[in-house]
């Protein structure tokens, strides 16, 4: 099985990876967590050779077959996503390539060599289950969200996400002996990401994965990897199994620290008080050797971080009359209709989850109801005193790129007094220095915390939301999660997490067969 040796890695002056050491152990799947930034993805890239380590080695056996998901595809596929999901296999793809050029060789010239070539290409093809990959490919394709009707066509056509499923298909058919996954929930909706988990839980070689995915931790690991300050820890069990064991390690930890801080202030006494004296001289000494051990243990010593604290400010949200939002016989859609007969009654303090499969017209229901497009039948009727405000998947790409943290919510929420402005910058992790960055430095999340800080400073009292937690780390969600659930106004929002969808939700709308339909 694969080790890292004295893994280390530094940017600039920050050491990212220290001198880490791990045996990943045969057949489990691996959580591999952590803040952002901390250096999980530069963990994996140097597993996989994508980037190298400073310091150390990776260590893997010989023949031992590892796959992983890329955050980019190929430029040049094969002339169809069936073809190009089943290249994944490489060994099956090469016999099939070598395969169909000795046929063809033979259509012009045949003779000996090139058919026994063809004959031992055939053996090895059908060794490796060739016969059986385009059957295999297609079932996961479909798993994954492919229409049968697509698998004709060129990836070419398809859109950055539905090409990273295509990868994500690819891997999934290679036959690995060990799966890297960085976030492979990210370009997936709510039915693919079970389907993948099914898949995985099956999967009998060795997982290692990254996810923000709270419920795809919980589901799928057997090992949780914490990474922090550049060292590794391993924890049994999925990802609530190691939040449990991280809260009394830390306890514990703390209970020894301050064991150690008391014994040397009374050591510290002692010492002040017979320092001066030659009768006392030497006990002072030794003493002071005792505290200059408890520095080097208490320096040592590895008490986990506290989570950074956030406070939820109070605002003061306008209060709209009973009913919010009401659609009458509402059809959505461009020239065809996606959702039909909508008959939705949104109710003050209400909050609404909207789930399905991606491309049924969810972000256009929002649209509708938004009034950014025209109904192809039926009515949306805002209530008295709503205040809307839509929060976009491309939201955090519109923040301007040349003002700091503070002017931008300053700029957008002038009513707001400068005292509430930095409560809730805070409340979305927006501290001291950090409200002096231009946001043009800023990373995705902190540009889509930014957004929800500046959305609820605009005090909003119906609230559109379409996929808020793409590019969240499961801090930010959480921190979004708690905003909304003490929001006093209303809530329809689409999303995939079902972690995030439990906990803000009181009602969840799922769009099937064109139809708006109430979760049961």
């Amino acid at each position: 099985m694969i080790r890292i040796e004295n893994i280390s890695k530094k940017y600039a002056d920050q050491k990212v990876l220290d001198h880490i050491t791990y045996h990943f152990p045969q057949g489990e799947r691996i959580a591999l967590v952590g803040a952002n930034g901390q250096g999980k993805t530069t963990l994996l890239n140097a597993i996989t050779g994508v980037e190298a380590p400073d310091d150390g080695r990776v260590i893997k056996p010989k023949d031992h077959k590892l796959s992983f998901l890329a955050q980019s595809f190929s430029d040049h596929p094969q002339a169809t996503i069936l073809l190009e999901c089943v290249s994944g296999h490489e060994a099956i793809f090469r016999y099939k390539v070598q395969m169909e050029q000795s046929l063809k060789e033979m259509e012009t010239e045949y003779s000996d060599e090139v058919y026994e070539a063809y004959e031992k290409h055939l053996r090895l093809y059908e060794a490796e289950g060739g016969y059986q990959i385009e059957g295999l490919a297609e079932r996961v394709l479909q798993g994954l969200g492919f229409r049968p009707d697509q698998l004709s066509e060129s990836p070419l056509k398809l859109s950055g996400g539905w090409r990273m499923r295509l990868e994500l298909a690819k891997i999934l058919v290679s036959n690995p002996d060990f799966i890297i996954l960085d976030e492979p929930t990210n370009h997936l909706d709510l039915p693919s990401i079970e389907w993948l988990e099914n898949y995985l839980l099956d999967f009998k070689g060795t997982l290692l994965f990254v996810s923000h995915d709270r419920t795809f931790l919980n589901a799928l690991g057997t090992v949780t990897l914490h990474l922090q300050s550049g060292q590794v820890r391993e924890y049994q069990g999925n990802f609530d199994s190691f939040l449990r064991q991280r809260e009394l390690l830390q306890s514990g930890q703390e209970a020894a620290a301050k064991k150690l801080e008391q014994q040397k202030a009374h050591m510290q006494k002692f010492v002040d008080r017979f320092r001066a004296k030659a009768s006392k001289a030497s006990q002072a000494q030794s003493r002071m050797k005792q505290i200059e051990k408890i520095d080097a243990a208490l320096e040592n010593s590895s008490v986990l971080e506290n989570d950074k604290a956030f406070h939820i400010p109070k605002l003061n949200y306008p209060k709209s009359g009973k009913e919010v939002l009401v659609a009458e016989n509402l059809t959505v859609g461009y020239k065809d209709p996606l959702i039909k007969d909508v008959h939705l009654r949104m109710l003050r303090g209400e909050k609404i989850g909207i789930i399905g499969a991606n491309g049924k017209g969810k972000t256009t229901l929002l649209k509708t109801l938004m009034e950014a497009i025209t109904p192809l039948k039926g009515s949306v009727q805002l209530g008295t005193n709503v205040h809307t405000e839509f929060y976009s998947q491309g939201a955090a790409e519109d923040i301007r790129s040349d003002q700091s943290v503070f002017n931008c919510i300053a700029q957008q929420n002038p009513d707001l007094t400068g005292q509430e402005q930095r409560a809730l910058l805070g409340a979305f992790l927006f501290k001291g220095n950090d409200l002096k960055k231009k946001t043009k430095v800023l990373s995705g999340g902190e540009r889509a915390r930014l957004v929800f800080a500046c959305l609820f400073g605009r005090l909003p009292n119906l609230i559109l939301m379409d996929e808020p937690t793409n590019h969240l780390d499961m801090m930010s969600k959480d921190i979004l999660a708690e905003m909304l659930r003490q929001y006093t106004g209303s809530l329809l929002f689409v999303s995939h997490d079902r972690d995030f969808i439990e906990s803000v939700a009181d009602d969840i709308l799922e769009v099937v067969d064109q139809k708006l339909q109430r979760l049961i």
